[in-house]
Formats: C-alpha cells, sequence, structure tokens
C-alpha cells in the first residue's frame, strides 16, 4: 500500500480520495477550504494538512483535482505549493481538466525537481468518482505512469496512457468535443419526438439498442424529458472544458465548428439561470417558448 496525498476535495476529489482510503492506501488530504478537509477525516480516516506543500511532504503519490490552470499552478508552484513538499523521486498526478499548456509547464518544473509528473485527466463525471470507475487518461513518462497506475485504478476502471506529457489534456479535450456533440444531437432529437407526440421512453428503449445508442442517451434522455437539471456536471464546467478545447484548436489549427456552436449554446442555457444545470439542459433553450 502507497503513502498518497489528495489536493482538492470537490464532487470529484472527495470520492476519489475515499477510495484510496478504501484500498488500503494511507491518504493526507488538503482542500483551500479546510472544513471540508476535517469533514472528510471525521468521516472517512486518513489526516488533513494545512497547505498543499504539507500535504505533499513525506508521500510517494500526490493527486490533485482543482478547478482551473490557476488554481492548478496555486497549490503547485504557489507559497505553500505542493511542489514545494515534494520528495524525490515521488509521483505527481494531476486530475484536474485543465490546458496542455499547463501540463507541460508543470511536467518541466517535475522534472527538474527530480520527481514524476502525470497530467492525468478523467472523464465519468461526479457518478464515475463516487462509484471508482472512472476513465483516467494520462500524459507522460512510461516509467512513472507505471508506477501510479495501480495507485489511480482505485478509482479508475481503464487507467491508460496516452503518450508524452500534455497528451493527457489533449485526449480529455477530444473527449469533450465528442460529448458536446452528441448531446446536443440527443437533445435536439428528444426535442423533435416530443413535438411529435411521441411517447419518449418507448422510442428510447427502441433505438438505444442500435446505432444510436450513447452513454449520454442511457444516462440522460431522462433528465431532458422531465426538464430535470439539478445534478451532475455543470455547464459553467463545460463551458470551461470547451474553452480550453478552442483555444488548442486556434493553436494547432484544427476547424471545430459543432463544438464553436455547442459552446454558444451552452451560452444561452446560463443566460437562461443554468449555469449549475447539468450538460442535459442544452435540450431547454430549443423547449423555452
Amino acid at each position: 500500500m502507497a503513502r498518497t496525498a489528495f489536493i482538492g476535495l470537490g464532487v470529484m476529489g472527495f470520492p476519489m480520495a475515499r477510495h484510496l482510503l478504501a484500498k488500503g492506501h494511507e491518504v493526507t488530504v488538503y482542500n483551500r477550504t479546510g472544513t471540508k478537509a476535517e469533514a472528510f477525516v471525521a468521516e472517512h480516516g486518513g489526516r488533513s494538512a494545512p497547505t498543499p506543500r504539507a500535504a505533499a511532504k513525506g508521500n510517494e503519490f500526490v493527486f490533485c483535482c482543482v478547478g482551473n490552470d490557476e488554481d492548478l499552478r496555486s497549490v503547485t508552484l504557489g507559497a505553500d505549493g505542493a511542489f514545494g513538499g515534494m520528495d524525490a523521486g515521488a509521483v505527481f498526478a494531476d486530475h484536474t481538466t485543465a490546458s496542455a499548456d499547463i501540463a507541460r509547464e508543470l511536467g518541466a518544473a517535475a522534472e527538474a525537481a527530480g520527481f514524476g509528473f502525470l497530467d492525468a485527466p478523467v472523464s465519468g463525471g461526479q457518478a464515475g468518482a463516487e462509484n471508482g470507475v472512472l476513465t483516467v487518461m494520462a500524459g507522460g513518462e512510461a516509467d512513472v505512469f507505471a508506477r501510479a497506475r495501480a495507485v489511480m485504478e482505485a478509482y479508475g476502471r481503464s487507467v491508460s496512457l496516452i503518450g508524452p506529457t500534455g497528451s493527457g489534456q489533449l485526449a480529455k479535450m477530444m473527449n469533450q468535443i465528442c460529448i458536446a456533440g452528441v448531446v446536443e444531437g440527443l437533445a435536439e432529437a428528444i426535442h423533435f419526438g416530443k413535438r411529435s407526440g411521441l411517447d419518449i421512453e418507448k422510442v428510447i428503449g427502441a433505438i438505444s439498442g442500435g446505432a444510436a445508442q450513447s452513454w449520454q442517451m442511457e444516462n440522460r434522455w431522462k433528465a431532458m424529458d422531465e426538464g430535470a437539471f439539478d445534478f451532475g456536471f455543470a455547464v459553467d464546467w463545460m463551458r470551461k472544458d470547451l474553452d480550453i478545447c478552442l483555444a488548442e484548436a486556434r493553436r494547432n489549427g484544427a476547424k471545430l465548428p459543432l463544438t464553436a456552436l455547442v459552446d454558444q449554446f451552452y451560452a444561452e442555457v446560463q443566460s437562461l439561470g443554468g449555469k449549475r444545470w447539468d450538460t442535459a439542459s442544452l435540450i431547454a433553450r430549443l423547449e423555452r417558448d
């Protein structure tokens, strides 16, 4: 069993850290709001640390899941950042959905300091984190990944090395690009079916066994049909992710017309008051009178 730390106890990080403890690993947690770290320890065990640096010190593996590039830079390179407490030969694995640029920046800093780094964003949402069945897409050195893989399998059903540093974030961008198009297609189909007077549950039962089937259809059709969006992956978070995708596309020359369009559709959902609604709320902009 490994000595680990987890930085960031949001809707993803909290259950991920819990799975590490459940698998028998030692876990030290840090959260910007300290009461959340204290609550984690009171409920699940482990110990809390007052700073990211203190959380990292003495641990073989340090995992992180925070909000964005600036949050990540703060908890790693900032005053009392985790990188200042990393032991030589340890591994820092970042599960934040962030830019490839920050991944490369942190990878270079880790290499210079003598410890390993993985950019390892995850897919599967809050439910995947709660159930320990996330998909982990990692970028970094093969030997570093080989050491960390078994530990990340505490919360990852699929844990893969994609390529060098930054590749994990680029793979996550592809993931979000795919999701954006599929969710919009599902929203339009259900909107069309409702306007046609069809029984949506019967239609989904019929088409979900064929070529139209998707994870989004299986897990989000009911929310779209009922207009119930107070759960899941927030529109604000999706727009943050799509902004990362579009910025990277501007750099590499990729054409993402559908992604850009869906991003604007999500902006409309935000204007309807849906900043914290699940991404299934794309249908709301179609159904407003």
